[in-house]
């Protein structure tokens, strides 16, 4: 008995159907690879110190053009608040004369279009090192939140400690609540 026979065009249609479902199979395994790996690449970038604006902004220069940049995670006093001129004077001392590095998370500019950086000096931290000093408190501005755990903590040792504004307590109000309270006049 011989098999029966099939029409030539499934001879036809078979390769090609199986090459279109490697194809996609092949596409979608590349596209999952590459958003997984997105999420694991740390983007930096160095720049030169120009001045600090107030303890948690800085002027940096970067590629012949100036960038404001804003520290992620941290909230520090204003310049005319209790603590602002300390807070200022501590990312002045922890910056001035020295290469930095920017560290970005998942959004790059705030709302002011401000770029929102982790600042380093070689292997040290601004964000983390303000904290430290009791000159700044963590906050979690979703999605920029790789290290807020790590400020968390590092706010709870320096209330434990009583260093800066901690030694007398904390703040009598937090730096939003004092901006909210004295709004620039137009």
């Amino acid at each position: 008995m011989e098999p029966p026979e099939l029409p030539l065009e499934w001879v036809d249609k078979i390769p090609y159907a199986l090459a279109m479902t490697l194809r996609k199979i092949l596409f979608l395994f590349t596209l999952v690879a590459i958003l997984a790996f997105l999420p694991m690449q740390v983007k930096a970038q160095n720049v030169n110190f120009i001045k600090i604006i107030d303890g948690d902004s800085l002027l940096v220069e970067a590629g012949g053009r100036s960038l404001e940049v804003r520290l992620i995670g941290v909230d520090a006093p204003e310049f005319r608040q209790e603590y602002g001129r300390e807070a200022k004077e501590f990312s002045l001392r922890f910056c001035f004369g020295q290469k930095l590095r920017l560290e970005f998370d998942k959004d790059l500019l705030d709302r002011y279009g401000r770029v929102l950086a982790y600042v380093y000096k070689g292997d040290e931290m601004l964000n983390q090192a303000i904290i430290k000093a009791g000159l700044a408190i963590a906050v979690n501005v979703k999605p920029n939140s790789r290290y807020y755990s790590r400020f968390k903590a590092t706010e709870k040792q320096a209330r434990k400690n009583k260093h800066g504004f901690w030694l007398k307590g904390g703040l009598d109000m937090t730096p939003a609540q004092w901006r909210r309270k004295n709004k620039k006049r137009k």
